[in-house]
This record gives structure tokens, C-alpha cells and sequence, in this order.
């Protein structure tokens, strides 16, 4: 059995909800970042850790790709160009609306109070919404964000839509609001929502 350290209000919660949709047993110890429990596994005290076999994987990207790739599923196969566009879009996510909304949590409340700027949010707010559009154009026109199937991107994207709500990122992109909506009512989505 999997055990999964971090909190599900963090990134955490891309595992976890993983793992629900691969329908994996875990253990969940819900631990705050910096924490003795978190810097054991992982000294510089970042969640989420998966602790699989006794070793431990941090990231929570590099974490649900191997989950996707041990169960063979929820991805393309490695070295297939399918592959290298769910990389892509990845990445893109990642670079995109992970990185803003990061940056965004940054200075709200995780650096030292000296070191905040206020006003760089508005600029990534800005860069957000760019990046929506952008987005749009490049997912396909099925269901998901690679197409018929739900894979590693839309676990990134589903987390970063919801996170973008709570900081008050506007969703301006219609499409992405129905997308967002049919994710968060996905069972899996719900069981993690309730950790």
C-alpha cells in the first residue's frame, strides 16, 4: 500500500486524488510542510511525498506520472508521440497556471512579510487569463484535455482550476468553467474533496 504525507489543501492533492481515480489503497498522513514527519522523507520539507516499497518520491507531477505509468494508465506510453503532447500540455500547465498561482501563494502568505509584493498579482492574474486562452486552443474537443480519456494533465489542470477559485483567479475561458464543472463532479474528485 501506498502512503501519501501532505495535507490535501496543497499539492497533495493531485495524489491523492490519483489514487482515487486508480482506485489504489493508501495511507494518509495529513502533515503541514516543514514539519518533522514531511523533513524525514524529504529534507527540504516540501508535500506531498508517495512512500512506495520503503522509498520515498516527491513532486507532486513526478508523483502521478509514476503512478500513471506502474498502473499503465491515465497516460500515453512513453516514446509515442501521444506521449510527447501529454508532456507538452504538462509542462505548459505547469509553466503556465501552476507557476502563477504558485508565485501568487508566494506572496500572500509564505515569504516573510518584508519580501511580499501585493501588486504582482495583478500581473499574474493577467498572465492567467492569457494563459487560458492559449489553453483552450490546444485541448482537444472531447471530454478531457488530451481527448476522450482523463490523463496526467487533467489531474494537474482539474487542481489548478479549483486552486485558482480560491485565490481569486478568475476563470474566464467558458470552456474551461464546463471543464472544471464536469471534473469536480467526477466520485474520485469528490472522496479527495472530503479528505
Amino acid at each position: 500500500m501506498y502512503s501519501v504525507i501532505g495535507t490535501a489543501k496543497s499539492r497533495t492533492f493531485r495524489v491523492l486524488w490519483m489514487l482515487e481515480e486508480l482506485g489504489q489503497d493508501y495511507d494518509h498522513v495529513a502533515a503541514n510542510p516543514q514539519t518533522e514527519s514531511v523533513i524525514a522523507f524529504n529534507p527540504a520539507g516540501k508535500v506531498p511525498v508517495l512512500i512506495d516499497d520503503g522509498t520515498p518520491i516527491t513532486d507532486s507531477t513526478a508523483i502521478i506520472q509514476y503512478l500513471a505509468d506502474r498502473h499503465q494508465a491515465m497516460t500515453h506510453p512513453a516514446g509515442t508521440l501521444a506521449r510527447a503532447r501529454q508532456d507538452s500540455l504538462t509542462q505548459f500547465l505547469l509553466d503556465e497556471f501552476d507557476a502563477a498561482l504558485w508565485t501568487a501563494t508566494r506572496h500572500s502568505f509564505i515569504l516573510p512579510e518584508e519580501m511580499r509584493v501585493a501588486a504582482i498579482k495583478n500581473t499574474l492574474r493577467w498572465e492567467f487569463e492569457r494563459s487560458q486562452r492559449a489553453l483552450v486552443h490546444r485541448m482537444a474537443e472531447d471530454d478531457f484535455a488530451m481527448g476522450d480519456q482523463m490523463t496526467v494533465p487533467d489531474i494537474i489542470l482539474g487542481h489548478c482550476l479549483t486552486w485558482a477559485l480560491l485565490a481569486r483567479f478568475p476563470i474566464v475561458e467558458h470552456r474551461l468553467t464546463r471543464y472544471h464543472d464536469m471534473i469536480r463532479n467526477r466520485p474520485a474528485f469528490q472522496r479527495t474533496a472530503r479528505l
